[in-house]
């Protein structure tokens, strides 16, 4: 036998080996640079994306690297298959955390922030995740939030012709306005007023700059939002609970402020349509199309009694119209005060500042009881001139249709709660005796369209649930919005003259006013004039930001030509499915702005979407007695009024507290006392939830890459389950992967020596080899990462098994656990005499169809039930044939010397099972 050796650390084990191979293989890496992508026209690209993350104080648990290290044995992968990969990372750095933290502490966001993302890249590399690190980007780079800042300035510079569906720049606008006024003007608006050509061109330039405003894709108006005076900010309907800020428990309440919006209303039917191209989990486009929400329907006019003005709303069941009984507006709707009566103002005035604390959240959940307000004015009935009263309540949303409906209680459920609680009509067969009876729906919703168009009461409509996205927070720490005023009116900054840096500030507080921190900057100014001082939201920074990785260095664009024809799009990006409804939309919106004006290459900027799941931890909870410092154990809190407490996994052992420990945890525990189980011990509930900061159940990933190493932190959490699965973080599992790399290990080594031969593979082991190839590669594919390992781990037992040592099996098998474990990869490879990086310079073994299709079997063999060895068979192989290849296996001869075989059991493709009783010793003389 021909054999390669090499001394190797004490017993060759791998764990004597595992960090110091992880921690060259990682300098290795950063040296050389092998990660880091350039174009490569010669070479299919492949751009692998994770989520971009924002870097907390506390740094990664193990649950954030799942999508990580899918994202990393990806690219790994197609690096092993000829492509070019650009696998970058950089930090969704600006944030309402970070700047709370700064007016607790005092701290700097800056500083927090740029500590914040030095641990979460330590932990990174940590795991041999192969980024290309000279790509980093972080949005409160002045040098990247300028390309934030131009997306929005360009925004600002166009309108969305609707016709054509596709941005266009403001000035063709203005040019028709001047010329037809708005004349077949095809333009997404949100306020549309009829005006002549003599009538623009009447107007001064601030006027003209009001009319443009309610065209431009980014725009200033009145906005309601959820208003937090505690932290004097704007907060998004997922940072609220219960009317209180989910971060401090401060009252919230609706109110209207002047803000920059982004016209993504706009997109929707674009939006819609291309999901239908996109390799997105069909969970996730469901999501998408309930939350851009078609309907087709029509538009209806509502006269009203006594006054000039119109009330508008859409339905998508027009066949309904003469069930309708009365009318309801959302407390929001601009007529809401125009409409109420002298005698209803006071009970108006009071509903509307009871509800303004509603989050539109809860006001979308609703509930069983409604509320409402008469506003004293009546509505009249398109087609049978009936008066209808006109009312306010929350269960109707400013977000949906026009902000108002028709109520048809007979028909609708919650119509009926609200007309059953108000004592309102309801028209039971509000159909019969009308132009509708004895239609069909289909021809009933015809007819009421015609009626409607008829009497010029009605017309068809498109409308979408997805409204414009509010663009401006009431905060320091995020991209200034380049945006300056001449009195009133907004004018934006030449583009040269970016980026606007955010200014240096040491008081982060918003002033009792409620304006913004930045108000407070002395000459905030732009050429004399003041410049806005609100800041862009956290959705900002992250709505391009895949195009600034094809090119973070260019001083002159968001992304060059050159870059952006090769990398083209995101082929695979990977991140949590709870960014649906926020981020993918916006990014969507912002791509296909991009792709209208030349800038991306492609319409969509995710060709595919994996969602990873979450990681659940195992929380702990003891039960303190309410108005004590006493706990009870678990089990016997049920005798108590007891409060339910969760504490840090490091205070249980084996679901026992540690008393001492406890009380040295916190100091408010330090004189508890406790009740604990006969025998002494005091328990703690268990409870498999999701993985939180905040229920103390977190295990970071440095503890365990310093007790196994990252490869086994890597397999460990691709083998625990399914990728888009939630899978329960069980430290006690950890070890069994962690022997399997052992068992892996040993295959290349024998007592402490690297030992491969060069002898040729036998049939057997090629079948093996191949078999595993075939699986690995089509479940690393298909992301059934766990599937893939399993593969590896049954190929590692059956290769050794069979005491293989031979290279031309072996190396294929590193290149296939490089995905998964390339330090372990690394370090195998070169010892087997190749250059590396493999990463570089190697490529994925193919599987030869020869090896697949097995002629052959294995067949175990018994000895009185317990399986001695094996035999490799040929599918047609006879009894006989079976009886003579186990008569002929060496380890058969062994079983006669001491045994006397009293029967043969043969059941071919099964099993042979020898019936054996023990010879009887010689007699002497």
């Amino acid at each position: 036998m021909n054999t390669s050796t090499r001394k190797q650390p004490p017993s060759g084990e791998y764990k004597h080996a595992c960090m110091n191979l992880e921690t060259k293989w990682r300098q290795y890496w950063d040296k050389h640079q092998t990660y880091a992508a350039t174009i490569q026209t010669d070479q299919p690209k492949y751009y692998v994306l994770d989520m971009f993350p924002y870097p907390s104080g506390e740094g990664l648990h193990v649950g954030h690297p799942v999508g990580y290290i899918a994202s990393d044995i990806i690219a790994r992968y197609k690096m092993l298959t000829g492509y070019n990969v650009l696998h970058p990372m950089g930090f969704d750095a600006f944030g309402l955390p970070a700047e709370q933290y700064a007016i607790q502490t005092g701290a700097h966001p800056q500083a927090t922030t740029q500590a914040n993302m030095a641990k979460y890249e330590q932990q990174l590399r940590q795991m041999g995740l192969a980024y290309d690190w000279s790509r980093k980007i972080a949005t409160c780079d002045s040098s990247y939030y300028h390309w934030t800042q131009w997306v929005f300035l360009a925004l600002y510079n166009h309108y969305y012709h609707t016709k054509r569906q596709q941005a266009r720049p403001i000035a063709e606008l203005t040019d028709h306005l001047k010329t037809h006024g708005t004349d077949e003007l095809h333009a997404a608006t949100h306020d549309h007023h009829d005006l002549t050509a003599h009538e623009f061109n009447q107007l001064n330039t601030h006027q003209r700059e009001h009319v443009l405003q309610r065209y431009r894709l980014a725009y200033l108006d009145d906005a309601l939002v959820n208003w937090c005076d505690e932290l004097a900010t704007v907060l998004a309907n997922d940072e609220i609970k219960d009317g209180l800020s989910i971060r401090g428990g401060h009252p919230v309440r609706q109110t209207k402020l002047k803000h920059w919006k982004l016209r993504v209303s706009a997109y929707a039917p674009r939006l819609l349509a291309g999901l239908d191209n996109l390799k997105w989990s069909d969970a996730l486009k469901r999501i998408q199309r309930h939350w851009l929400g078609r309907s087709s329907g029509m538009q209806v006019t509502f006269a009203i009694s006594a006054a000039q003005v119109q009330l508008k709303i859409f339905t998508s069941r027009v066949e309904t119209i003469y069930g309708v009984s009365f009318l309801v507006m959302a407390p929001e709707h601009p007529l809401a005060t125009e409409l109420t009566t002298a005698s209803q103002l006071e009970d108006v005035t009071t509903y509307l500042h009871q509800v303004s604390s509603q989050s539109l959240k809860e006001r979308a959940a609703g509930t069983n009881i409604p509320t409402g307000v008469f506003t004293g004015s009546y509505g009249l009935h398109p087609l049978t001139g009936r008066q209808l009263p006109i009312w306010i309540s929350t269960y109707v949303l400013m977000d949906y249709g026009e902000g108002a409906i028709m109520a048809v209680p007979a028909d609708d459920e919650r119509d009926r709660l609200f007309a059953e609680q108000f004592q309102l009509p309801i028209l039971r067969h509000y159909q019969a005796h009308t132009p509708l009876d004895g239609l069909t729906p289909t021809q009933a919703r015809t007819r009421a369209q015609e009626l409607l168009l008829e009497r010029q009461a009605g017309q068809p409509q498109i409308n979408f649930r997805l409204r414009d996205a509010i663009f401006a927070r009431q905060r320091y720490w995020g991209e200034p919005i380049p945006i300056y005023y001449d009195g009133k009116t907004p004018y934006p900054l030449d583009p040269a003259h970016l980026p606007l840096k955010l200014p240096p500030m040491d008081e982060f507080t918003p002033a009792d006013t409620g304006q913004p921190p930045l108000a407070s900057v002395k000459d905030w100014t732009y050429q004399g004039h003041p410049l806005d001082v609100t800041t862009m939201p956290g959705y900002a920074g992250s709505s391009a930001y895949y195009l600034r990785y094809m090119d973070p260095h260019n001083p002159s664009a968001l992304v060059g030509a050159a870059a952006a024809a090769y990398w083209q799009n995101v082929d695979l990006y990977v991140g949590g499915a709870e960014h649906a409804t926020g981020h993918l939309i916006y990014a969507r919106t912002w791509n296909m702005f991009l792709y209208d004006i030349g800038i991306s290459q492609t319409e969509e900027p995710f060709k595919q979407l994996l969602n990873q799941g979450m990681m659940l931890g195992e929380s702990q909870y003891i039960y303190r007695i309410k108005g004590s410092n006493t706990f009870v154990s678990y089990g016997r809190h049920s005798h108590h009024q007891t409060q339910r407490i969760p504490i840090s996994i490091t205070l249980v052992d084996g679901g026992r507290l540690n008393l001492n420990t406890f009380r040295t945890w916190r100091p408010e525990f330090a004189d508890s006392t406790f009740i604990c189980d006969d025998d002494g011990h005091f328990r703690c509930e268990s409870v498999i939830e999701k993985m939180s900061k905040s229920l103390f159940n977190t295990v970071a990933p440095d503890a365990i890459i310093k007790q196994y190493g990252a490869d086994t932190l890597r397999l460990y959490e691709m083998f625990l389950g399914p990728i888009d699965q939630a899978k329960p973080w069980s430290p006690a599992k950890i070890t069994g992967v962690y022997r399997f790399l052992g068992r892996f290990w040993r295959l290349f080594h024998r007592h402490g020596e690297f030992a491969v031969s060069t002898e040729p593979p036998t049939h057997q082991e090629l079948q093996i080899l191949h078999k595993t190839i075939h699986e690995v590669r089509s479940n690393t594919t298909s992301f059934h990462f766990n599937v893939a390992i399993a593969s590896l781990m049954r190929a590692t037992s059956d290769l050794g098994r069979l005491q293989c040592t031979k290279a031309k099996i072996l190396h294929p098998l590193v290149l296939l656990i490089a995905p998964y474990c390339p330090h372990l990869a690394e370090e195998l490879h070169e010892k087997l005499g190749h250059e590396p990086s493999l990463f570089t310079h190697a490529c994925l073994p193919e599987a030869d169809p020869v090896y697949l299709s097995d002629p052959t079997y294995e067949l175990p063999v018994s000895v009185n039930g317990k399986v001695k060895f094996k035999v490799m068979m040929k599918q047609e192989a006879t009894e006989a044939h079976i009886k003579a290849e186990v008569s002929a296996h060496p380890l058969f001869q062994t079983v006669t010397t001491t045994s006397t075989i009293v029967k043969w059991i043969i059941r071919p493709q099964a099993i042979v099972n020898l019936v054996t009783r023990a010879k009887e010793p010689p007699q002497t003389s």
